[in-house]
């Protein structure tokens, strides 16, 4: 089994809506899906994300560490939220990210974790 990150992404094009009901509604969608992944035993972990605004980037490149308000990278797409799961395959990932995309109603990328090195 591989492990799989769904991401959800906020842009322009898919903006967080301002109404709540809709947000309401998403916040449902999700609930039952993630309920559906949790049932099945596939869900190893996911959440949402506050806006972009409220993250803090370490850089400790240097000899000093630097420490900044906001997001790390200026950008039009931001991510929003994720799921981790642990799936057979990519056909598996992708039928669950078109589940996931309908709940969250905006776009979900899929991406396999790298394979652990072996002991």
């Amino acid at each position: 089994m591989t492990q799989y990150m769904l991401s959800v992404w906020h842009s322009e094009r898919y903006p967080v809506p301002d109404d709540p009901e809709v947000m309401q509604k998403a916040f449902e969608q999700v609930d039952a899906v993630n309920a559906e992944l949790m049932a099945k035993g596939i869900w190893v972990f996911g959440g949402g994300l506050h806006d972009p605004s409220s993250a803090t980037v370490v850089n400790a490149t240097e000899a000093d560490p630097v420490m900044t308000d906001g997001p790390f990278a200026e950008s039009k797409e931001q991510l929003g939220g994720f799921w981790i799961l642990e799936l057979p395959d990519l056909d598996a990932a992708l039928e669950w990210a078109n589940k996931c995309s309908a709940a969250c109603m905006g776009p979900v990328e899929v991406r396999p974790f790298q394979d652990e090195p072996e002991a």
